[in-house]
Parts: structure tokens; C-alpha cells; sequence
């Protein structure tokens, strides 16, 4: 399934799922929904129970790394994909699942791509009955070849039975509804320790002069990592923005935040007032906030990068795809028209690669051997016939 972000298909469909209960989940069973990252996963728990009237924990909850909120009522269950893959290789029947949901597949995380392995093969050899879905905003090239990994396999008819016959999943698109996004470039800034900081001060600066007052909405920043992060709500809490939005509306938003500061970062303003929200790539497509017809976007992403040379993984700052530049962009323009500020040139856009490049391509390759040696089987072999260029 494809749909934009902020479209609602990470709340919408595990609903639908559950409430169509007779067709999806069969005899019973719950249905688990996996997020790259723990704050999309409370996140998301917290909307859904919302939506159904309830507390985390009754009929929707989560479960994360030192976190967790389920009970008995359980049947939605929000969970990180580390999680799964552990739990897989303890439960490999998955006792008690009926569906199992892989949100922001677009992503292509290393262990999304493991439990979509394991998930394929389990079916294939336990649990024929069991339900796969891959939802993503921007599937691309992937779409139709996980369809066809998800497709089921039927012997042949006529003379020739030996043979299979393969029909791949439905690949179900929506193009939901989004206002229109004006686009200014604003040119890279240098490469100095302050460079990022003041450029990105200065777009905020510029977006606040040209859509004044509470009408013109929130403003939401995209920066590569917590430190730049902390560095430029510092400066916009004590420069000249005071006089236009609130120190206390100045709003960072990362991972390894307290999870009171993340959830008033999802909140909406107070009425008459304006936020910043300065996030990290997980604003992208993981999370909808409220109220933003202004994006201002730095153009620049966190990835891990394996080094064989030296037996260690670190973080490289590096420019994002044209999909993820695009999904950014889309944030301005979920409740209004609204304007993308881009901290780069069109000459430098028209060199951006199409898709973020799958994380198996650049990982320590390890952790996903050791998974697979300790699961066995043929969960190798899907993900090489799936994605063979990871």
C-alpha cells in the first residue's frame, strides 16, 4: 500500500484491519505494526487508542526498547523492528499474530528487510494463514518486486503442472489530497561549525517575515542530528525570533528526548501562537504534526556507514534522495497551501539520487548473519530474489 504522508494509513489501516476482523484476522489474533523508530511507535499507539477512546495499552499498545504498554486486550501492538526480529527468532510461528504490518517500508531498513525475510518464510512453512502487509509513501521500484515477494505460487494448469505460477500481491496506491507547496532555494550554506546553525537561523528568519502572525502556521525544521538540533534552538530561543514566537515554542525534536518533550513537540500551538519544530528525518514520514504549512529543509540526513577497515560503524552526513526531499516538502502542504524553504540549489537538486539507498548496503553485515545462521532456512534466499541489487 502507498499512500503520502500524513495520509493517516499508519493509524487508519490497523483499524481497518481490526474492525473487518471476519475477512483479515480470521478466527482471531492480533495484529502487529512495525515502526522504524520508538517515538513513531508510541506515537502512533497513542493516536490509534485515541481514535478508539481508550488508554494505551486496551486495545492498542506498544512495545519498545525499555518501554512497553499491553495488556490481555491487546489485539494492535505498535512495535520497532528489532523487536520483531527478536521475538521471531524466540516464537517462529509467531503464536497468537494474524497480520503483521511493515510501516515506512520506503525506509528499507536492515531489520525491516530481516523480518520481511523471516515474515515470508514463516508463512511459506508454518503459517500459510498468516497476513502480510508493506505500506510505504513512496515505494518506487520496490513496489511491484515486494509484491511479487508477497504473491503466492500456484501449480500449473494444462498439460504442464510441474510448472508454478506466480501472482504477486495487489499493490494498492492513493494519492490522498495535499494543497499546493511553492518551492524557493536558498543555496548551501559553507562548510564551517556555524555555517549550518546561521543559514538555517536565517531561512527560519525569512519564512517568519514572509508569513507573519499565527495565520501564516507552524514552521517545521529538518536537520541532520540531535546536535545540530540542540545548537539551533538554542539560537532561535535567544536571537531576534523572540519577538515573534515564544522561547517555549521553540520545540526539538529527536529520539533521545524524554517522551513528555516528544509529545509536546506533536501537540498543536495554543491558539494565537506559532511554533518551531527542529527535527531530525523522523518528521519526514513517520510522524504528522499538526498545524505546519511552512518546511524549512537542510537537505541533509544521518546514515550509518560501516567501515571493514577498521571494524566499526559511524555516522555520515549526507545529502538526501529527491523522494525524501519531496516527502519533506509534502509537510507544508497537509493543511493549506503552504511553502518549502531548501537549503540547497536546483543545480545541486538535479544531482540528487531518486531513493535513499537501502541500508544493507553500507551496514555491518554481522548481526544479520549471525540472525540468519541461528533462524536457517531459505530467509537468505528471499531477500536476494526480492532485492537483489542489496
Amino acid at each position: 500500500m502507498q499512500a503520502p504522508p500524513g495520509a493517516g494509513k499508519t493509524t487508519t489501516l490497523p483499524l481497518a484491519m481490526l474492525l473487518s476482523r471476519p475477512i483479515w484476522l480470521g478466527n482471531g489474533g492480533s495484529i502487529l505494526v512495525l515502526e522504524p523508530r520508538r517515538l513513531a511507535a508510541r506515537a502512533a499507539a497513542i493516536r490509534m487508542a485515541e481514535i478508539l477512546g481508550e488508554r494505551v495499552g486496551e486495545t492498542v499498545g506498544y512495545r519498545v526498547r525499555f518501554d512497553r504498554k499491553v495488556s490481555g486486550e491487546t489485539r494492535i501492538e505498535v512495535v520497532t523492528e528489532g523487536i520483531l526480529a527478536r521475538r521471531l527468532q524466540l516464537d517462529p510461528g509467531l503464536d497468537g499474530v494474524a497480520a503483521v504490518v511493515f510501516d515506512e517500508f520506503h525506509e528499507r531498513s536492515l531489520d525491516a528487510d530481516l523480518c520481511l525475510a523471516l515474515c515470508t518464510d514463516v508463512r511459506k512453512t508454518l503459517r500459510p494463514d498468516l497476513r502480510l502487509v508493506v505500506m510505504s509513501a513512496t515505494l518506487g521500484d520496490v513496489g511491484p518486486k515486494t509484491a511479487a515477494l508477497l504473491g503466492s505460487r500456484e501449480a500449473g494448469v494444462g498439460d504442464d503442472k510441474s510448472k508454478t505460477v506466480s501472482t504477486p500481491a495487489p499493490l494498492i496506491a492513493s494519492e490522498g489530497r495535499a494543497f499546493p507547496v511553492r518551492t524557493e532555494y536558498l543555496g548551501a550554506p559553507g562548510k564551517g561549525r556555524f555555517e549550518l546553525e546561521n543559514a538555517t537561523c536565517a531561512a527560519v528568519r525569512r519564512a517568519l517575515d514572509e508569513h507573519p502572525g499565527s495565520d501564516g502556521g507552524d514552521i517545521l525544521v529538518f536537520l541532520p542530528g540531535a546536535r545540530e538540533i540542540d545548537d539551533v534552538v538554542r539560537a532561535l530561543r535567544t536571537n531576534e525570533t523572540r519577538a515573534l514566537v515564544k522561547p517555549e515554542n521553540v520545540l526539538p525534536l529527536h529520539g533521545s528526548l524524554p517522551k513528555e518533550a516528544q509529545q509536546k513537540a506533536l501537540c498543536l500551538a495554543p491558539k494565537g501562537e506559532r511554533r518551531i519544530v527542529v527535527s531530525t528525518p523522523i518528521a519526514e514520514s513517520s510522524l504528522t504534526i499538526s498545524g505546519v504549512r511552512v518546511v524549512v529543509d537542510s537537505g541533509l540526513r544521518k546514515v550509518p556507514r560501516f567501515d571493514p577497515r577498521k571494524g566499526m560503524t559511524r555516522l555520515d552526513t549526507q545529502r538526501v534522495s529527491v523522494a525524501s526531499a519531496d516527502q519533506r516538502r509534502g509537510r507544508a502542504g497537509r493543511v493549506a497551501p503552504g511553502t518549502c524553504y531548501r537549503m540547497w540549489s536546483e543545480q545541486t537538486h538535479a544531482a540528487l539520487p531518486s531513493d535513499t539507498a537501502p541500508e544493507i548496503m553500507n551496514a555491518d553485515l554481522a548481526p544479520l548473519a549471525l540472525h540468519l545462521a541461528n533462524w536457517g532456512g531459505g530467509a537468505l534466499l528471499q531477500v536476494r530474489i526480492a532485492f537483489p541489487k542489496s
